[in-house]
C-alpha cells in the first residue's frame, strides 16, 4: 500500500517545550524525517484547564492517560497557584534547533489555554493581537515569519478563520478530516488551505479498548489509508513517556516505504490545483475527547 505520513507535532507547554521537543528531535533525526512542529508562544497556562472538569469525558481522559504524570504536577498549576512561565522565551534555542535543522515550523498559538476555552469568546481584534504576538516572538527566534498555523484544541471560529487570510499563511492545520480541503464555515468561504489531523492522536486512544504501548503501533498501521495521513503527536506524550510507541511506528512506517512529507510539502504540492475542492467546517465531537473539534464535513 502506497502512502504518506505527515508528522505534526503539537507543543503545548512549557514541559512539552523543554524535554519534549528535543527528544523528538533527537528521534527523528536519527531517522532523517522532516515532521511539522506547531510551537505554543506564550505562557503556559496550563492551570487554568481545571475549567473544563465540567466537560463530559474531561475527567475520565485525565485518568486513562494518566496526565499528571505526561504533563507534570507543576504544569496543572501553571496560570493558578504558580505563575504562568514563558514557553518560548525560557529557551529560544529550542524553537531555533528546530528550524535550523530543517524541520516545517509554525504558530500554534500565544495562550493555548485562552484560545481553547476561550476562543468563541474573543474578537477579531482580539484574535488578532495574540497571532501579532506570536508572530513576533516567531520571527525574532528564527529569522523568518511563520507561515503556517494549527489552532488549539482543533478550534476556529469563522474570524479565527478570518484573521487566518489577513495574516496570508501558505496553509493552516486546524480541523480534524480526510483530505486538503479550502474551508468554508457558517456559509462563508476562506481561501487558507486546510490540511486536517486525520488519525486519532494517543491521547484520545490510549487505555481505551485495551490499547497499550504493546499494541499501539499495530493499531496505527492499521488505520493507515492510501495517500495522505497526518498524525498529531504531542510534545508532552510521544516526547515523554509515549516516546517508544512513537519510535515503534515511525520503525514500522520506514521498514515499509512509507513516506514522511511535511505539511509545507503537502501546501507546496496542491497549491492552486483544481483537486483543492471546498469543504464545510463545523463543530462536534469525537471520541476520546472532551468538547467539540472542528470537523471537516
Amino acid at each position: 500500500m502506497s502512502c504518506e505520513v505527515a508528522i505534526k507535532v503539537d507543543v503545548d507547554t512549557l514541559k512539552g517545550y523543554m524535554e519534549g521537543v528535543p527528544r523528538i528531535l533527537d528521534i527523528l533525526r536519527e531517522r532523517g524525517i522532516k515532521a511539522s512542529f506547531f510551537f505554543s508562544m506564550g505562557p503556559d497556562n496550563s492551570g487554568k484547564a481545571i475549567r473544563r472538569v465540567f466537560r463530559k469525558g474531561f475527567l475520565s481522559k485525565m485518568l486513562r492517560t494518566r496526565a499528571p504524570s505526561a504533563y507534570g504536577f507543576k504544569t496543572m498549576f501553571y496560570g493558578t497557584l504558580l505563575k504562568a512561565p514563558m514557553i518560548v522565551r525560557s529557551s529560544p534555542d529550542i524553537l531555533k534547533r528546530a528550524s535550523d535543522e530543517g524541520h516545517d515550523c509554525g504558530i500554534h498559538c500565544w495562550d493555548h489555554v485562552l484560545w481553547q476555552d476561550c476562543l468563541y469568546g474573543m474578537s477579531r481584534e482580539d484574535i488578532r493581537a495574540e497571532f501579532s504576538k506570536a508572530i513576533e516572538l516567531f520571527s525574532r527566534v528564527t529569522g523568518y515569519i511563520p507561515r503556517s498555523c494549527a489552532a488549539p484544541g482543533w478550534q476556529v471560529s469563522p474570524d479565527s478563520l478570518a484573521v487566518q487570510d489577513g495574516l496570508g499563511f501558505g496553509h493552516c492545520s486546524d480541523a480534524r478530516g480526510v483530505t486538503p480541503f479550502l474551508p468554508r464555515m457558517n456559509g462563508v468561504p476562506f481561501r487558507t488551505v486546510q490540511i486536517p489531523t486525520t488519525l486519532p492522536t494517543l491521547d484520545e486512544v490510549w487505555g481505551a479498548g485495551g490499547l497499550n504501548s504493546r499494541n499501539a503501533c499495530d493499531m496505527y498501521r492499521g488505520l493507515l489509508k492510501p495517500g495522505l495521513n497526518v498524525h498529531t503527536v504531542h510534545a508532552e506524550m510521544e516526547g515523554g513517556g509515549m516516546s517508544d510507541v512513537f519510535v515503534s511506528f515511525l520503525d514500522r512506517c520506514e521498514g515499509e516505504g512509507v513516506a514522511f512529507p511535511t505539511l509545507f510539502d503537502v501546501a507546496a504540492r496542491i497549491g492552486g490545483t483544481p483537486d483543492v475542492k471546498t469543504a464545510d467546517i463545523a463543530m462536534g465531537e469525537i471520541s476520546g475527547r472532551a468538547g467539540r473539534v472542528a470537523l471537516q464535513k
